[in-house]
């Protein structure tokens, strides 16, 4: 990779020689003005304003246009002669956490790479330290005309640099946030949480930008003289008026594009529909990855598994009462049986009585 700038780390009283080399690159696809008659390409001419004639690169410099209109000429000698230590120089500063960077100050990321053997060392000593400590280093630097702040990190065995914006720089968010007070339920945060744990995590890798190829699909077939494709329907969905119902919904719609069971969404809802609001989403549903039953078989499933548990609570209601009954039928012979030795028992007693009187008036 081409360097686009040569300097030194400066680390205390150690300086690592190295070289600036970007660590990205754009793949956006980039057009042409054309003159839409005949297709003939539109370019723009750098004129000099006293000379009324087109110019040339190598004759073109930079100037400082001064209050009152007048300029001032900058050559590149006088940039590289800055008084300004940072000018050749990544001076570091402090070590600090990482979390303690925001990401809205960050900026353009490069690589830096040692400058030659001597280097090797120093390099890896920094390096080594700032993976050990877990710390990021401030610095600062100068890049096309004007001193940056950065922040070095290790990227696997390199050190890495990322241009950071000035804490001046960042505006603040006043009248960004919604001004209506807004009361947010438990079971509206408790479908949110559900739905974010659906859709899970992703590799960043697996990612890639599809809008690209749509255009280079366009651009290979208008180049060999082919109709364009066409462009797919828009994703099914409608709007609905019930936040809690659009977030069960889309918590729904991704379970089944994973293949897992309604239920599940269901339970994770914790009966939310009860709980309305007034407030207007969109629903989207994504595309299904696995095969899942239907709306109307789960329906079916779960009628069957009621009616074959309602005939269950019958036949055993059923027994409990022939068993009920039963118990009362013996509790009835046994009341009669009782009965009848109670009054065997009295009638003997009377007829011995009467045996013995008799005895008595004869004697």
């Amino acid at each position: 990779m081409r360097s686009i700038w040569n300097g030194a780390i400066s680390f205390g009283l150690v300086s690592i020689p190295i070289k600036l080399v970007n660590a990205t690159e754009n793949h956006t696809i980039s057009f042409r003005q054309i003159h839409t008659e005949d297709g003939g390409r539109i370019r723009y001419r750098k004129v000099c304003e006293l000379e009324d004639r087109e110019v040339t690169q190598g004759e073109i410099g930079k100037g400082y246009e001064d209050a009152d209109g007048s300029i001032v000429p900058i050559t590149d000698e006088d940039l590289a002669h800055l008084p300004l230590p940072t000018a050749r120089t990544i001076d570091i500063v402090a070590f600090v956490p990482a979390d303690r960077i925001d990401p809205l100050q960050m900026e353009h990321a490069y690589y830096l790479a040692a400058s030659g053997a001597p280097a090797a060392k120093p390099y890896t000593l920094l390096r080594e330290a700032l993976k050990r400590s877990r710390r990021v280093a401030i610095a600062k630097f100068a890049l096309r005309g004007r001193e940056r702040l950065g922040m070095l990190r290790v990227v696997d065995d390199v050190i890495a640099m990322h241009g950071l914006l000035w804490p001046d720089e960042i505006r603040a968010p006043q009248g960004v946030a919604p001004e209506t007070d807004v009361t947010v339920r438990d079971q509206e945060l408790d479908l949110a949480d559900a739905l974010m744990d659906t859709l899970g995590e992703v590799d960043l890798a697996d990612l890639h930008d599809e809008y690209r190829e749509a255009l280079e699909e366009v651009i290979a077939a208008k180049a060999s003289g082919e109709a364009p494709p066409e462009a797919p329907g828009p994703a099914p969905g409608g709007k609905v008026l019930d936040l809690m119902a659009a977030l069960e919904n889309s918590v729904r719609a991704a379970r089944r594009s994973r293949g897992e069971e309604e239920g599940e969404a269901q339970a994770a809802g914790g009966g939310a529909q009860e709980a309305g609001t007034a407030a207007e989403a969109e629903v989207r549903h994504l595309p299904p990855r696995k095969a899942a039953r239907s709306a109307s078989e789960r329906t079916a499933s779960g009628k069957g598994a009621a009616k074959k548990t309602a005939s269950s609570a019958k036949k055993t209601a059923s027994a409990s009462a022939s068993g009920a009954g039963s118990a009362r039928k013996s509790a009835s012979k046994s009341a009669q049986a009782k009965k009848t030795a109670s009054a065997g028992k009295s009638t003997a007693k009377k007829t011995a009585a009467k045996k013995t009187a008799a005895r008595k008036r004869t004697a």
